[in-house]
């Protein structure tokens, strides 16, 4: 009971919000809410000060907060031991913006460990990068380059930017486009949090091209089905778009190339699991080059 309560503590703590601590659990509002209520009522003290649109974490909120961190950091480190141990088995939870290089791995993967059970999670970079740093996963592919010392890092591949358009805009008879081409059209972009997303909203602002309506839609699957029904266009990563007659690809002049990353907490990258997977993006990536 009191982890449960203490998750929601730490969770609201670092995001300062009921609202989007509820969502990152997977909990409804009313019950981060009964949890943080219920912890304050119990021990009589006051972890936030409530004002405004963000909680302020309480002098003893904030003494509490260190000790909770370093309390769920113990319990993610044994519940990753009890994973890893055992000989040929486990379980190994991987996080990714896309499927395409992830995928390859995963199959070599267990092509080698078949004992050993894998569980992907999809979300935007943002999202999957949060999921490591949390220990929710064992490793994490994205597009984003994190430069960060508890991190190791890995590349997976490389991938240009391109032009996604239905084959009756007026745009699919041309084999590439500058960036100022793109004015005026509807333009299909990801959620905030999707390097994509960053990396389009950049370039256009670089190059002081306004664009048409802006349609946030949140997944890139959802883009697909929302070019080939000719709803708009997406400056879109060349592996995500699929082979269909409907579509067409056009170069985007000038765009930058992303590269996929596979990064891994350090203090985790000699555990068994973890150091196999590495281990499979080092032979792959050797391969490739």
């Amino acid at each position: 009971m009191l982890s449960s309560e203490l998750k929601a503590f730490h969770m609201v703590a670092r995001l300062g919000s009921i609202t989007l601590a509820a969502k990152k659990l997977g909990l409804s509002q009313p019950t981060v809410t009964t949890q943080i209520r219920n912890l304050e009522s119990h021990y009589g003290v006051e972890l936030f000060y409530r004002g405004g649109r963000r909680l302020a974490l309480s002098e003893d909120g904030a003494r509490l907060l260190p000790m909770v961190r370093t309390l769920l950091q113990q319990e993610a480190d044994i519940e990753f031991f009890l994973r890893n141990s055992g000989l040929g088995q486990g379980t190994l939870r991987v996080a990714a913006t896309a499927p395409y290089y992830i995928l390859d791995l995963v199959k070599i993967f267990r092509e080698r460990l078949p004992q050993v059970e894998v569980s992907v999670e999809i979300g935007n970079s943002q999202q999957v990068l949060e999921l490591l740093e949390d220990y929710r996963v064992d490793v994490a592919a994205s597009s984003q380059l994190l430069d960060d010392n508890r991190l190791v890092r890995r590349i997976l591949g490389t991938d240009p930017l391109v032009v996604a358009v239905h084959r009756s805009h007026p745009l699919a008879s041309r084999e590439s486009v500058p960036l100022a081409a793109l004015a005026g059209h509807c333009l299909l972009m990801r959620e905030q949090g999707s390097t994509t997303r960053k990396l389009t909203e950049q370039m256009l602002a670089d190059a002081g091209v306004k664009a048409g309506a802006l349609l946030e839609i949140g997944s890139r699957e959802s883009i697909r089905e929302a070019v080939l029904r000719n709803i708009g266009i997406s400056i879109i990563a060349r592996h995500e778009v699929p082979h269909n007659p409907e579509l067409r690809v056009l170069a985007l002049e000038g765009a930058p190339v992303m590269h996929e990353y596979l990064y891994c907490l350090k203090e985790r990258r000699q555990a068994r699991l973890p150091a196999a997977f590495l281990g499979v993006a080092q032979e792959i990536s050797a391969i490739g080059s």
